[in-house]
C-alpha cells in the first residue's frame, strides 16, 4: 500500500508536468495489482481527463497499417516478452536544442557484426549528421557484455550530458532501471538489434522469433522436412538470441520428421563458432542433415566443417560475406540466405528512430519491427565474383532505404517527416 500512495504521489504531482503524465499511469498499472490499484487508477484518469490532459484511448498497435501488424507483428510469431504497448514518448520532445550529443552504451565489440554497426555509426552516420548541424558528437562505452558495468556506464553518460543513448543486443530486463534513471532526467534510450523490456526504451529490429521461424522452417524444406539438424544459436540469455533460437526451434518442430541433435552457441563470433563445432563434430559423428546457424558465425561454422572432413550438409547463411562466397562458388549449395540483421543497416535503423523521436515526431509503439530479407544466388554473383574471400567476416547489408526506410518509418510516427531536414 506504500507503494500505491506513493505512485498517487508521483501521479498528482505529474498533473504540473504534462509530458511525463501519461508515462506514470501506464507505469502505476503495470507494476500495481488488485482493487487498490483500480481505485486510485480510477480517480487519477478521472482527474486527468477532466484537465483535458489525456485521451480515453490509447491506440499504439490500432494505429500501425493493417499490412504491416500482418506481416510483421503476427502475434503467434512474435515473442510475447516482445514490448508492444503504446510508446513512452508519444508526446515527448526534446528540450534541448541540436546538434545532440548521443551516447553510445554498446555491450561488446568482440564480433564482426559490430564492427560493421561501429563502422557504419562513426564512418558515416557521425559525419554525415554532423554535417547537418544536428549532431554535437558521439560518446561510446564498453561493457564487455557485463551488465553491472553496462549499468553504471549509462548512468555515467547521463550524468555527462549526453541528449539520448542508443544500446544494442542487450540483456533484456537488466537495464530496466538505468533506462529509467536515464529517462527521468531528460535522456531516452533506444535499443537497436533486440529489446530491453522497459517501458520507456524504443525498440528496433526483424520480428526476431519471426525470423528464426522462416530460418528454421526453410531449413526443414530445404532437406526435404526429415532428418537430423544442429541448431547454432548467438549468445543465451540476450533478447535477440534467444527470440530467434526460439523461433528456430519453432520453426523445425513443425516437421515431425525433423530430430535436433544438438544445440550450441557461437557468441556471434565465427572463431567461436569454428571451435565449438569443431569440438560438437568430433563427439557426434553420427548423420548430420542440416545445421541451423544465427549469423553471424555461419563462416566458422562453414570451416569447422571443411576441415573436418565429413559431407558438408545445407547450412542455413545470413550475412557474412565468407559464407556467401562459399555459396557464390557453389551455386547449388542451398536455395535462400535470410537476412536478419545487417549490421550497418540495424543501427542506422536504430539512429533515425532515435533522431525522429528527438525532433517530437512521437513514436506509436514501444517496438518497431522490420521483416527478414532473403536473397538468392542471382544477388549474390551481383555483389562478388568467383575471386571473393571464402574466409572473410565482413557483412553484406541489404540497404537502409530497404531495412526500415523513410517511407516505411512513416508509418511509425504519430507526426512523421524528414529527421534530415528538421529545424527548430
Amino acid at each position: 500500500m506504500e507503494s500505491v500512495l506513493a505512485t498517487k504521489r508521483e501521479v498528482v504531482i505529474g498533473l504540473r508536468n504534462k509530458s511525463n503524465l501519461k508515462l506514470k499511469v501506464r507505469q502505476f498499472c503495470l507494476t500495481t495489482k488488485g482493487d487498490s490499484m483500480k481505485k486510485i487508477v480510477s480517480l487519477t484518469m478521472t482527474c486527468l481527463l477532466s484537465a483535458g490532459l489525456v485521451s480515453t484511448a490509447l491506440a499504439g498497435m490500432d494505429e500501425i497499417p493493417q499490412d504491416i501488424r500482418d506481416s510483421v507483428y503476427n502475434p503467434v510469431l512474435t515473442d510475447p516478452a516482445q514490448p508492444l504497448n503504446d510508446s513512452a514518448l508519444r508526446d515527448w520532445k526534446s528540450d534541448r536544442s541540436p546538434p545532440w550529443t548521443i551516447g553510445y552504451a554498446s555491450t561488446y565489440a568482440g564480433n564482426t557484426w559490430r564492427k560493421g554497426a561501429m563502422s557504419r555509426l562513426m564512418n558515416e552516420i557521425k559525419p554525415k549528421w554532423q554535417e547537418m548541424g544536428l549532431l554535437n558528437d558521439i560518446i561510446v562505452t564498453q561493457s564487455n557484455l557485463k551488465d553491472s558495468l553496462q549499468i553504471q556506464q549509462i548512468r555515467q553518460l547521463v550524468d555527462q550530458g549526453v541528449d539520448a543513448i542508443i544500446i544494442c543486443c542487450s540483456n533484456p530486463t537488466a537495464l530496466n532501471q538505468a533506462i529509467e534513471y536515464a529517462f527521468d532526467r531528460g535522456v531516452p534510450v533506444f535499443s537497436f538489434t533486440g529489446y530491453t523490456t522497459s517501458p520507456l526504451s524504443v525498440n528496433s529490429s526483424v520480428n526476431y522469433h519471426q525470423a528464426g521461424y522462416e530460418v528454421g522452417t526453410w531449413m526443414a524444406e530445404e532437406i526435404d522436412g526429415k532428418g537430423n539438424v544442429l541448431v547454432v544459436e548467438g549468445i543465451p540469455g540476450y533478447s535477440a538470441s534467444d527470440s530467434q533460437n526460439r523461433g528456430v526451434l519453432d520453426g523445425l518442430s513443425q516437421y515431425p520428421d525433423i530430430d535436433v541433435v544438438g544445440q550450441i552457441a557461437h557468441m556471434w563470433t565465427s572463431q567461436v563458432g569454428q571451435a565449438e563445432t569443431q569440438k560438437w563434430l568430433a563427439t557426434h559423428p553420427g548423420q548430420l542433415d542440416g545445421v541451423a546457424v544465427q549469423s553471424s558465425g555461419e563462416t566458422g561454422v562453414l570451416q569447422a566443417f571443411l576441415q573436418s572432413g565429413r559431407d558438408l550438409p545445407p547450412m542455413s547463411i545470413g550475412g557474412e560475406m565468407g559464407a556467401l562466397c562459399y555459396w557464390r562458388n557453389n551455386p547449388d549449395y542451398i536455395s535462400g540466405a535470410i537476412q536478419t540483421w545487417p549490421p550497418g543497416d540495424d543501427i542506422e535503423l536504430g539512429w533515425n528512430i532515435m533522431m525522429r523521436t528527438l525532433q517530437g515526431q512521437g513514436p506509436k509503439i514501444q517496438s518497431i519491427l522490420v521483416p527478414s530479407r532473403t536473397i538468392d544466388i542471382d544477388d549474390v554473383t551481383a555483389m562478388m565474383g568467383t575471386d571473393c574471400d571464402r574466409n572473410s567476416t565482413d557483412w553484406y547489408n541489404v540497404g537502409i532505404d530497404t531495412w526500415g526506410g523513410a517511407d516505411y518509418l512513416d508509418n511509425f510516427f504519430l507526426r512523421p517527416a524528414n529527421p534530415e531536414n528538421y529545424t527548430e
